[in-house]
């Protein structure tokens, strides 16, 4: 099979007319992810580590639903955000993460401009309607060095998209299946979020949309 990442890398077949700025070091790939088999490996994956809703520290369900794959995977509870290697509902490692998973993460960083990104971790969430996630920074990795790479299927959302202060001004935009949003350098700990998903219907995912966020954690 030939993915549509591997196709824009020999032909050029996306250019820059895909490519849509939000900040300096972050930039939307549009329909940069739009191949069927992603969905498919999704499905095999929760079935070694089921989907879940994770609370925060105070003890809050995050609305959210959880899993990951690759070397660590990112929990949530009343000690804390962390990155683990081992899923704390199985007791059994994160699934690995597919060879396709880090090639697509590795050339979307390419494709917005950074270097070799190799993830060590994939975070993976499912959003039913009705369903949101607030603004927050990616800060739990060892590092910041490398950029977020994060995938959209399914259901169309808004997704929101700041400075790194928190009192920075946020714009909003909208994410299709297929759209892949890479931030690092001066953006790494941008603010962002997901406004309220709306109802609807997806061919490939039903009444949901899948979010995978790739990642260097960075821990060893």
């Amino acid at each position: 099979m030939t993915f549509a990442w591997e196709k824009a890398m020999m032909t050029d077949l996306f250019g820059d007319r895909c490519k849509e700025p939000l900040a300096e070091g972050a930039v939307i790939l549009r329909g940069f992810a739009l191949d069927r088999g992603l969905v498919d490996v999704v499905s095999t994956i929760a079935k070694a580590a089921p989907f879940r809703h994770m609370q925060t520290r105070g003890g809050r369900q995050i609305g959210v639903e959880m899993t990951n794959c690759g070397s660590l995977g990112w929990v949530s509870d009343q000690r804390g955000y962390r990155y683990e290697a081992t899923d704390p509902l199985t007791g059994k490692p994160w699934p690995s993460m597919p060879e396709g998973f880090g090639d697509l993460a590795n050339a979307a960083a390419g494709a917005a401009g950074f270097g070799s990104f190799r993830p060590d971790a994939c975070l993976i969430n499912r959003y039913a309607p009705g369903v949101k996630m607030g603004l927050h920074q990616d800060k739990d990795e060892a590092g910041f060095d490398a950029p977020i790479v994060s995938v959209s299927l399914g259901l169309p959302a808004t997704f929101q998209f700041g400075g790194i202060e928190r009192s920075d001004p946020v714009r909003r935009h909208e994410l299709r299946h297929g759209d892949v949003v890479v931030w690092g350098g001066p953006a790494r700990l941008a603010w962002h979020g997901i406004l309220t998903l709306k109802q609807g219907e997806h061919p490939e995912t039903g009444r949901s949309r899948i979010n995978l966020t790739f990642r260097l954690a960075g821990y060893r």
